[in-house]
């Protein structure tokens, strides 16, 4: 696990630079995946204060730094003392399945046990994925938490909230808020009216004065008081203004600018808030389709099979096969997300005979990446009436010239990478940029930089693709009913997610201090 930062030009949007320090993840028990808050913050300490080196190496003042952003995993979850200052446990990750039995519970007080009963006001159906479910089983299971709450002193909220509230005072007077992105993916705040919806509150049995102050995704929070000191001065007073889930800020890097309206999937997807960019500005939405792990195949084969000692021999590997030989892979590490909402699923390798290799496996591996997105687009094709003319992707995997061109291959549309692939970074950046107060990025569409971009065309015919994925489609239903909340479990699960942590924005650069976590 690693904490990552970069440099980018802000008036051509170029990455300039980058650097990762490691941190830890922890798997207490099967399924179970933490972080330690107090860690992650040190992290963005380090991050900070290794930028500041590698900015005076450039001749670059720190003074000129102008605002602050902040992305990250939406749905997972910290509580802390807001008169210590101390996180009361370790932040509990979106892709926790402890809350399983939490999730039939509150189940059972739904009628006709429906699961998307809430969807109309959230977006979202009920799943241990959602912030309102981790925090439930918070309050059941963790006595300090629950004193902290009857006591006045308990603070909840995703990472942003925790990073905010740190970086400007903490505990002597930190600003408590959230943006209406990592809100909407609690499962306590209705999309419609824009804040916190009480019935939703009480239905999960969580007081609402613990509750984070919602925001707009680009506006000034507070003012940074933590002090970065390095050669060429101190970091301090520099305005925190950008605030994005770190979906939603792939989607303002990707210039994703056109209003988009509420829509309800019938097909598996989720309704989530794409932005709002400022207090004053119309909230966006848009249909997500969440996968639960697609890098993470990369890593786990790296990791936990031993077969490669780096995630780039992947792509070596499976351009060695060329074809996964029948052999299917269904990474149901942590059940399935969008399309089926299926926590019973673990993950198979199927379709394997004595002629099958590791090549083979890697191979089908990233096709397996690819499937998953297949069946997202297919749901949104579906609820939308709109078939997608292209892909447009970003992120590390974007690396991988065979993933991407296996991704076109499956969906048979051209699949287009930009040339900067971390687009969250620069979606962060643009929103705190363009903040009312700061106004040192416009969001205009006629101002906003080109960005170069590399394409793929698809290379085998429809035919062959169809029969693939009616395949894949074969191994998903086989993959399904393996598990229940009663059964026993032990040993540790291996993970990995990613977390864009901050952004920092100069009149000419914008350094990103991020992280990316990798389990080991």
């Amino acid at each position: 696990m690693s904490s990552v930062y970069a440099v980018f030009n802000a008036k051509t949007a170029e990455l300039l630079s980058h650097h990762q320090v490691e941190i830890q993840q922890k798997f207490p028990k099967e399924g179970w995946v933490e972080q330690d808050p107090k860690e992650i913050l040190k992290s963005v300490h380090e991050c900070v204060e290794r930028t500041c080196e590698k900015l005076q190496q450039l001749n670059i003042d720190i003074t000129n730094i102008k605002a602050i952003g902040v992305s990250n995993q939406r749905e997972t979850t910290v509580v802390w003392d807001k008169t210590t200052g101390e996180p009361l446990y370790n932040a509990i990750v979106w892709l926790d399945l402890r809350t399983q039995s939490t999730v039939e519970r509150l189940l059972k007080r739904i009628p006709g046990n429906n699961k998307s009963f809430f969807k109309f006001r959230t977006g979202l159906p009920l799943s241990t994925y959602f912030s309102a479910v981790k925090l439930r089983w918070l309050l059941d299971n963790v006595e300090e938490i629950r004193q902290a709450v009857d006591d006045g002193r308990a603070m909840f909220g995703t990472i942003d909230s925790w990073l905010i509230w740190c970086l400007t005072g903490g505990k002597n007077g930190g600003v408590h808020c959230t943006d209406v992105t990592n809100a909407s993916r609690t499962m306590l705040f209705n999309i419609h009216s824009l804040d916190w919806d009480p019935e939703l509150c009480q239905f999960f049995d969580i007081p609402m004065e613990i509750l984070p102050k919602v925001r707009s995704s680009s506006e000034i929070y507070g003012l940074m008081v933590c002090l970065f000191v390095c050669k060429s001065g101190a970091l301090t007073g520099v305005p925190i203004s950008g605030c994005l889930g770190d979906q939603s800020a792939a989607l303002v890097g990707q210039m994703c600018f056109q209003d988009g309206q509420s829509v309800f999937s019938d097909h598996g997807l989720l309704t989530t808030i794409a932005y709002k960019l400022g207090r004053d500005k119309p909230v966006c939405y848009a249909l997500e389709g969440s996968v639960a792990i697609a890098g993470a195949v990369v890593r786990w084969l790296r990791d936990n099979l031993g077969i490669v000692k780096t995630s780039q021999e992947v792509e070596k590997l499976a351009a060695e096969a060329g074809t996964s030989y029948g052999c299917y892979f269904v990474p149901a590490f942590s059940g399935l997300y969008a399309p089926y909402w299926e926590p019973s699923a673990r993950g198979i390798i199927c379709g394997l005979t004595q002629f099958t290799n590791k090549n083979h496996i890697a191979f089908a591996a990233l096709e397996a990446v690819c499937f998953q997105t297949r069946e997202i687009l297919d749901a949104m094709n579906k609820d939308c009436g709109i078939p997608l003319s292209q892909l447009q992707v970003d992120g590390g995997m974007t690396n991988n010239k065979v993933l991407m061109q296996l991704q076109s291959d499956i969906l048979c549309i051209p699949v287009v990478k930009p040339s900067m692939p971390e687009t969250t970074a620069l979606g962060a950046a643009m929103a705190a940029g363009a903040a009312e107060g700061v106004g040192i990025w416009s969001l205009n569409p006629g101002d906003l930089t080109a960005v170069t971009c590399e394409r793929f065309e698809p290379q085998i015919n429809p035919e062959e693709s169809e029969y693939r994925y009616a395949r894949w489609k074969k191994a998903v239903m086989k993959s399904m009913g393996w598990e229940t909340s009663e059964a026993p479990s032990n040993g540790d699960t291996s993970i990995f997610c990613s977390l864009p942590l901050g952004f920092f924005i100069m009149s000419s650069m914008i350094m990103l201090i991020g992280a990316k976590y990798v389990s080991g």
